[in-house]
């Protein structure tokens, strides 16, 4: 099991009152799934991105990724994981605006240490995945709005993650446009990744097998599990 969460709570408080943001949520994903965290706004489901990405501690549950109980790790060991474990494509892409296509690719693994030689050759595989190999020398505004959220992408598939999460992935594109980041996306699925999407689009949620909806911080349907 990659993924495993038990009474998973957070609780914030605002003023003088408590809101519970997430309310004793359990959770099993396995390796190679690809799933849609759904719902709507204040549902619980941008808090729980948060904790999966290792962005937020929750206030009391577990969380345990790829065999790591990660919910009780301090601030240091968060960020390692979150370097060597997780890849992030956000909804506004992100993208250094001075660096070209192949910079932004290969920047996570100069963070790593990568030799110069295997980082160059991982970065050409993970834009050759995303199908712009023939974008590795465009700087974000020589792009289109699809081609900088591939180039996000493929940064955040280069480090050879356990889990890819996309956050709203197609919230800033249009629908012609979304379509063609959600063929990036079923493409890299398909060669083995786990993908979380977070979205609200029924379209958009379509293209993963399993769709967990959140209401009120609990789940309240979970449609697709595999066995």
């Amino acid at each position: 099991m990659l993924i495993t969460i038990r009474e998973l709570t957070k609780i914030y408080e605002m003023g003088t009152e408590q809101v519970r943001a997430l309310d004793g949520v359990d959770l099993d994903i396995e390796r190679g799934e690809y799933v849609a965290i759904m719902g709507a706004s204040g549902s619980g489901k941008s808090t729980l991105m948060n904790i999966l990405g290792c962005l937020d501690t929750p206030t009391s549950g577990t969380y345990t990724l790829a065999g790591e109980t990660v919910s009780a790790l301090d601030d240091d060991r968060l960020a390692a994981i979150r370097n060597r474990q997780i890849g992030f494509v956000f909804q506004t892409f992100n993208l250094l605006p001075r660096s070209d296509a192949f910079h932004n690719v290969e920047l996570p693994l100069i963070y790593a240490g990568v030799s110069r030689t295997d980082r160059r050759q991982r970065a050409a595989e993970a834009l050759s995945l995303v199908g712009l190999a023939d974008r590795a020398h465009h700087r974000p505004n020589q792009l289109s709005g699809g081609q900088r959220q591939r180039v996000a992408i493929a940064r955040a598939l280069v480090n050879n993650p356990s889990l890819i999460l996309a956050d709203e992935p197609t919230g800033n594109l249009d629908s012609r446009t979304s379509a063609e980041i959600m063929i990036a996306l079923d493409r890299i699925h398909r060669a083995g990744n786990t993908i979380l999407l977070v979205t609200h689009e029924e379209d958009i949620a379509a293209h993963a097998a399993r769709r967990v909806r959140l209401r009120d911080g609990k789940v309240e349907s979970d449609s697709g599990r595999p066995g």
